[in-house]
């Protein structure tokens, strides 16, 4: 096997200059991405298709040679596979039938594994396909943010439907976390199982939480998860991604047991470092200074390699690039990163 270096720093190592993959670096800002979608037919039909999602992950590891390639999926591929309608429409992202504590009730697992058995040939046939040093690295929805979605039918700014629906139904809410859990977790084995080296938790909207939400809907259902996976894959790294956890990022790793951090963009840098000695940290980059380009973007790649390049460090996003983010300033923030060393 090629020397994966993700896989290295997740482990606790120090490589320099750091590896770097991007969040969504599959996406529409790449043409050959919105071509191979045309192809689709539908944004679900694209993740549910190997030969189709097996290229658009390919895509950028050819144009840019990132050090990592994430499985092209969605986080609610899971909510899906437990028979919940799901559409994509342009300009509103994903809209299905909001769900009450009746309706959580009848919520059927059984057939969730044959229902993404699409997702884990992608996975298999990609390991096979990409190159020997580049780590292959699945991921899942985390139960909260999964649930956001299923509460309310559709994102919303603050995410007010789900957190009163928590409030309010307590125990229904907790039976859907419950099952939210045990479902991503199984959907993570099975994506180790096909080939995955390492995988990533995607908690998009940990930051609307106050601090008891947060303990009992971020950090418990991923601990439970983590758990999970270890229970078969002891050794296979875990990133949490709490985007906007602010001040309780500090205990989120201890907490649930995750490998490594992935920070939003607002982490200061003395947070970031105070966070690596405990272990790989991954981020932080504005998406939007990726949009600006120029001296917005690379005096921030350097004050983000330069802060962490001491410790265990994954180059990233602090969120996914945008649509509207031009090749050329891709090209120009991993061309910095690169020629830090």
């Amino acid at each position: 096997m090629g020397q994966r270096r993700i896989l290295d720093v997740l482990r606790g190592e120090t490589v320099f200059p750091p590896p770097a993959w991007m969040m969504r670096q599959a996406g529409r800002y790449l043409p050959e991405y919105r071509e191979t979608r045309k192809q689709a037919g539908s944004f679900l039909d694209l993740c549910y298709n190997p030969d189709l999602a097996v290229e658009v992950t390919l895509q950028p590891i050819r144009r840019f040679g990132f050090d990592a390639s994430i499985l092209f999926s969605d986080i609610l591929v899971v909510p899906h596979a437990l028979g919940r309608d799901l559409r994509f429409e342009e300009g509103r992202g994903p809209l299905m039938t909001p769900i009450d504590a009746a309706g959580i009730a009848k919520l059927d697992d059984a057939g969730a594994r044959d229902h993404l058995a699409p997702v884990y040939e992608t996975v298999r046939r990609l390991r096979k396909e990409l190159p020997d040093e580049t780590t292959l690295l699945g991921f899942c929805g985390a139960p909260w943010t999964v649930a956001t979605y299923m509460i309310a039918g559709h994102g919303t700014p603050d995410q007010a439907p789900a957190r009163l629906f928590a409030h309010r139904e307590p125990e229904a809410f907790a039976a859907l976390i419950g099952l939210l859990a045990d479902c991503s977790a199984d959907h993570l084995v099975r994506q180790i199982d096909a080939g995955a080296d390492a995988v990533q938790i995607f908690d998009s909207w940990a930051g609307v939480l106050d601090e008891l939400s947060f303990e009992r809907w971020c950090v418990r259902p991923v601990a439970r998860m983590v758990a999970r996976v270890r229970e078969s894959h002891p050794d296979v790294p875990i990133i949490g991604f709490p985007k906007g956890a602010g001040a309780l990022y500090a205990g989120y790793r201890r907490q649930t047991g995750v490998t490594a951090l992935g920070l939003d963009w607002t982490v200061p840098m003395g947070t970031a470092r105070r966070l690596q000695a405990e272990g790989a940290v991954q981020g932080n980059l504005d998406p939007l200074r990726l949009v600006a380009g120029g001296d917005a973007l690379l005096e921030a790649v350097d004050a983000i390699v330069g802060g962490l390049k001491d410790g265990p460090f994954v180059f990233n996003l602090g969120h996914g690039i945008t649509p509207d983010t031009p090749i050329a300033h891709v090209e120009a923030m991993l061309k910095r990163v690169r020629e830090q060393g």
